[in-house]
């Protein structure tokens, strides 16, 4: 998957995450930051447990997804304490 790819799976994966977890988004710049930092996140949570998913479209976006909702409940506890 090349630069692009990444990028509009970052962009795809922020927004689900914004989604399922009752937020308004961040805006389309928001969304692909969180989106493809989530995607770093859940690389690596997933390599941590010894979960590899596979390749393609779909599984990549699952991990990215559910790395920027990690992402996203971590955002939000600092932003409450």
């Amino acid at each position: 998957m090349g630069l692009i790819g990444f990028l509009i799976i970052g962009l795809v994966a922020g927004w689900l995450a914004g989604k399922l977890t009752r937020g308004g988004g961040f805006g389309l710049l928001g969304d692909l930051v969180v989106g493809v930092v989530g995607a770093f996140i859940g690389g690596f949570l997933f390599r941590t447990l010894g979960l590899f998913p596979g390749g393609g479209i779909l599984p990549s976006l699952i991990v990215a997804t559910i790395g920027a909702i990690v992402l996203l409940f971590l955002i939000r506890l600092v932003k409450k304490a």
